[in-house]
């Protein structure tokens, strides 16, 4: 099952940095009509009443969410949230940052105020279900949400020409023999650094667990397996996707973004959306600072018999022990939002630089 990566809204706003603001505006407010708007689940309108949140008028936090939703033959999913990321853009220290929030997290469901699976949050109450768990757990307001699926993914990679990623053995091998590329006659990737087309990506995307011929885990190149691994994945095709983009010149981008846009779901309207155009324009970086929550030492993994309403689980902690307590890596999540200045290495503690 696919999980899903797609920045495919911000992709096509981080690709305007290095053109005229005026073009820009009039260029895509043509394209930004494709876009499918959501009424009805607008995060601003969200009543977040009892819940303490915290913002910043210079930083703006966008939920990004992937739609597993496919028309494919005995394939019937609704779309489930396998993928959720925060996408900010921080204009107080002039950076972009992107966390992967981990689609097994266990945390308590609002809706619920049962102890559950992250990636559940939206089939008790959809995307305002999800805010809401978000903002009770990690204590971060939202300004909207984007929501993507395969389509939009594969259109953006194949639209960029490819975008090139690192295969291991166990990747390359475990991608051939499997059918997460979709399409058989793209079942030819190697180990080593490669351009891959949209199916390709799509599939290296998906990977999750997986062992090669002699039963080694399927690793990453940089030695992640598991959950860890596709994140890592994840964000590695959103980082090199970013830089194809801003190679490519002003007439490619917006072809991209009228293959992609019309596959994409949002609360925002076009003004705010041009908005934040602008904004990432005059900040002049496309640079992103990436994070995984919950973070490496924050958290365990616990078997479905430890908490069976949730089954396998990454349980959120204090780093001192096993109890459920998701406060710390809420603790790192708001200080990688809101006070990290993406010139340096993001260390928890954040470190305060001394005069």
């Amino acid at each position: 099952m696919w999980k899903k990566i797609i920045l495919g809204l911000l992709l096509i706003v981080s690709a305007v940095a290095g053109f005229g603001v005026a073009k820009v505006e009039s260029t895509m407010k043509h394209t930004l009509g494709q876009v499918q708007r959501d009424k009805d689940s607008v995060l601003s309108k969200v009543d977040l009443s009892g819940i303490e949140v915290e913002s910043d008028d210079e930083i703006v936090n966008i939920l990004l969410i992937g739609d597993d939703y496919r028309k494919e033959k005995n394939y019937y999913a609704d779309g489930l949230t396998d993928v959720m990321m925060v996408a900010t853009m921080d204009k107080k220290h002039n950076s972009l940052k992107l966390t992967s929030l981990m689609r097994d997290t266990l945390v308590e469901i609002t809706s619920t105020d049962e102890l559950n699976k992250l990636n559940s949050a939206a089939g008790h109450g959809g995307v305002k279900n999800l805010y809401k768990t978000i903002a009770k757990n990690f204590n971060v307001r939202l300004d909207g949400y984007a929501q993507v699926g395969f389509k939009a993914f594969t259109d953006v990679v194949d639209a960029i020409g490819g975008v090139e990623v690192e295969l291991t053995e166990s990747e390359a091998e475990y991608l051939n023999k499997t059918n997460y590329i979709r399409k058989k006659k793209s079942r030819n990737v190697k180990a080593g650094k490669q351009v891959l087309n949209g199916a390709q990506a799509l599939g290296y995307c998906r990977i999750r667990k997986g062992m090669d011929i002699i039963g080694r885990p399927v690793v990453t190149a940089n030695g992640l397996i598991d959950d860890y691994g596709r994140t890592w994945r994840q964000r590695t095709v959103i980082s090199n996707s970013f830089d194809k983009m801003k190679e490519l010149p002003l007439n490619d981008w917006i072809e991209v973004a009228n293959k992609v846009l019309s596959n994409v779901k949002t609360d925002l309207d076009d003004d705010t959306i041009l908005t934040y155009i602008k904004d990432i324009v005059m900040m002049g970086t496309t640079d992103v600072n990436q994070l995984q929550i919950p973070r490496n030492g924050y958290f365990w993994e616990a078997s479905k018999e430890a908490y069976p309403q949730a089954g396998s689980c990454l349980v959120p902690t204090n780093g001192e022990n096993n109890t459920f307590d998701v406060s710390e890596n809420a603790k790192i999540l708001r200080q990688f939002i809101f006070k990290y200045d993406g010139k340096e290495e993001f260390t928890y503690p954040l470190q305060e630089k001394k005069e």
